[in-house]
């Protein structure tokens, strides 16, 4: 077996390592034209991780043409740690920037670009956190896991849950959280809401079936809804501890001397963990549908997409308390969502905790502290130790 210092003269030191990453473009977007393949990028992490003795499976996402996942294993066995990230950002607005978002800049020891905090950042330092191991027996497996399309449908992650890989025993997700571990968060619901009436002349409101009626009732059962979710549940682990719904844009009809033919509404709902979206969705549903009837309008009731579920793993697992004692933060809750139900699917033990703020994610002029690089190392090789050897 080659010593380790010859299988790690290929791999680059971590700023080398962010410094390409940002240079290639992954950004994922609903839109078409800012869209991009994120193979470039899974193609370095694997150019790299195999001379350190990783078994490499770049994996096509289904119906995605140029979209990957990556699953980089070292050694073998039942159980075994992920460190899993997503290899996508989002869009920019270059006239925001103060520097070029593919060129990481150091200034005021942070590194700039887009991505080095949410979360390309996470490779590196996972790599260098591997490095240590890459000729000692491990008892369980090291995986790497980097993911396509987390910013816009979470596909990648969807994907691999289908597959049915990677299969291992623990997973920490590296989003920006300033190393302080996250164990549960809200999911997230964008749904579509329409009646299709009858239009007709205003003058006589027998001669149509008013949609935008339809919806002014439809809205009341929603906040009804909303209230009723609310008295039931309640999180106190969150900042806003209760489920949320918000109604966030409404078109409907054309003129003021026509009955309104058709309304349709975007809206928003944040469940808490605990709560099912298909259970929730059929709610919405059943009072909906007899309105429709009523007032003889076609009904469309549909997601914007498919939806992220609420995520949350129990205060006394092995892994939320090794995090907490490697770092010294308790576990919490945030606001936003990440891939984690999707790990969780697979029987992983998962937690969201990474370098970086939050803040930073999806801004101009993102960036990391460096002061938090050496730190993330530090506490990737004592979850390894405790998980992997």
């Amino acid at each position: 077996m080659a010593h380790s210092t010859d299988k790690l003269q290929t791999v680059p030191d971590i700023r080398d390592m962010l410094t390409r990453l940002i240079s290639l473009p992954s950004i994922s977007s609903a839109s078409p034209d800012w869209d991009h393949s994120n193979e470039a990028v899974v193609r370095t992490l694997a150019e790299w991780l195999e001379p350190m003795g990783f078994a490499v499976e770049i994996l096509e996402v289904p119906g995605m043409p140029g979209k990957y996942n990556l699953i980089a294993t070292l050694g073998s066995g039942p159980g075994g740690l992920v460190l899993s990230g997503h290899t996508d950002t989002v869009p920019f607005d270059d006239k925001r920037w103060q520097s070029d978002p593919f060129t990481l800049t150091e200034k005021d020891n942070r590194w700039y670009g887009l991505g080095t905090c949410d979360m390309k950042g996470f490779f590196p330092l996972a790599i260098e956190a591997a490095k240590a191991f890459v000729d000692q027996p491990l008892q369980q497996p090291l995986i790497i896991l980097a993911t396509a399309d987390e910013e816009s449908s979470m596909n990648g992650a969807r994907a691999l849950a289908e597959a049915g890989k990677p299969k291992a025993r623990y997973a920490v997700i590296g989003e920006p959280t300033n190393l302080k571990p996250v164990r549960m968060h809200k999911g997230i619901m964008m749904e579509r809401l329409r009646f299709d009436g009858q239009s007709g002349h205003s003058s006589n409101p027998d001669l149509g079936r008013n949609a935008l009626e339809g919806m002014h009732e439809a809205l009341g059962e929603l906040l009804n809804l909303r209230t009723e979710w609310q008295e039931k549940y309640r999180n106190p682990n969150f900042k806003v501890q209760v489920p949320t719904l918000n109604l966030g844009c409404i078109h409907g009809g054309d003129n003021p001397n026509r009955i309104c033919a058709q309304c349709e509404l975007h809206f928003d709902l944040r469940p808490l963990p605990g709560m099912n979206m298909e259970t929730l969705r059929q709610a919405i549903l059943n009072r909906m549908q007899p309105l429709a009837e009523r007032r003889q309008l076609n009904l469309t009731f549909e997601p914007l997409f498919d939806g992220v579920p609420p995520f949350e793993t129990p205060a006394d697992a092995a892994l939320v308390k090794a995090c907490e004692t490697l770092t010294g933060h308790a576990a919490h809750a945030v606001a936003f969502a990440t891939e984690a139900p999707w790990l969780q699917k697979l029987g992983l033990e998962t937690l969201v905790m990474g370098p970086g703020s939050i803040d930073q994610a999806h801004q101009p002029d993102e960036f990391l502290e460096m002061s938090q690089l050496q730190p993330t190392v530090d506490i990737l090789r004592g979850l390894i130790k405790q998980f992997c050897l």
